[in-house]
């Protein structure tokens, strides 16, 4: 699979300031999220991907192009939703797209006709007319990944795409990232403090803390490796069950009195367990697949980093 994004030894400095530190990966994938805490480099790794930023050290390539050597190639790759707004007075919404569109290089005629397109595309066909101040937030949230489409742009940056929406219009937009990743036209790369966001629109995620990458992680194959992972609720002699399920090889801890977790081997089936609750006479009321969710994986990415700090600090 051909790469999105490979970071190679990139470090970012303002004054004194480190604000990445070294980052070194191959990304690839339909749809990545880009998630951290406040003051994590987020936003300063786009700004860098997108050539605002002069890499103090080490590169970046986008879709194999240098952002250095190539930036201007590497610009053209790319659509851009910022996450502040950055309209101008007067405008209406078709004539701020169009002249995006021309900036990105399109002839004047075309870049008009993709105006139109995108902003039907993304709900806006009624009010295309009307001036961009006159909008909701909403409505100015879909304008601006309007904009971002209308060269179409083979990778597409989503700074905080539904920061303070209404619930309707998070709705509303995370369908249309959906939509956009389902096409696979597009490269998405989202970045959002939102988990829910990631975890809806994103097959992958990239974690950063204090600069640097904390986590990289394929959500499906986390989820995939975790579906030996069981919770279940029994009637009977629990005791007993623990027992023989352990003989065939399953981990296990109680977690209450009718409660269980249990981490079943490769080899061995769900269908055993109930063969071993039916010779213990035993119940299982319910059993249930206990998959780490996004939160799960982020709150270990930042307790592993904070432990290798830790580590870091005492050697």
């Amino acid at each position: 699979m051909e790469s999105i994004i490979e970071l190679e030894g990139l470090s970012v400095r303002f004054g004194k300031l480190e604000a990445l530190k070294n980052l070194t990966g191959s990304f690839s994938g339909r749809a990545i999220g880009l998630l951290g805490p406040n003051g994590a480099g987020k936003t300063t790794l786009i700004h860098t991907l997108l050539g605002f930023y002069t890499p103090a050290a080490g590169t970046a390539k986008l879709l194999g192009r240098d952002i250095r050597k190539q930036d201007k190639e590497t610009r053209a790759l790319v659509g851009y939703m910022p996450e502040r707004d950055s309209f101008i007075a007067g405008m209406t919404a078709v004539r701020f797209v169009r002249m995006m569109a021309e900036l990105s290089g399109l002839p004047a005629e075309q870049a008009l006709e993709r105006a139109h397109e995108m902003l039907f595309y993304v709900g806006l066909g009624e009010a295309r007319y009307r001036p961009l101040e006159s909008y909701s937030l909403g409505m100015k949230q879909r304008a601006k990944l309007a904009q971002a489409l209308v060269h179409g742009p083979r990778i597409l940056f989503l700074d905080e795409p539904t920061n303070g929406l209404d619930p309707p219009g998070r709705e509303r937009m995370i369908q249309l990232i959906k939509d956009i990743r389902d096409a696979g036209k597009v490269h998405v790369i989202l970045s959002s403090h939102l988990l829910r966001d990631v975890e809806e629109c994103c097959e992958q995620v990239l974690i950063l803390k204090g600069g640097e990458i904390a986590r990289f992680a394929n959500l499906e194959e986390e989820r995939q490796a975790n579906k030996k992972f069981l919770e279940l609720e029994i009637a009977g002699d629990a005791e007993a069950y623990v027992r023989e399920v352990a003989a065939l090889g399953c981990e296990s801890a109680r977690a209450g009195k009718r409660r269980i977790k249990m981490i079943l081997p490769p080899e061995l089936e769900i269908r055993s367990l109930y063969e071993v609750a039916a010779r213990q006479n035993v119940q299982i009321r319910h059993l249930d697949y206990k998959r780490d969710s996004l939160q799960d994986i982020f709150l270990k990415a930042m307790d592993l980093e904070s432990l290798g700090e830790a580590n870091h600090g005492r050697a």
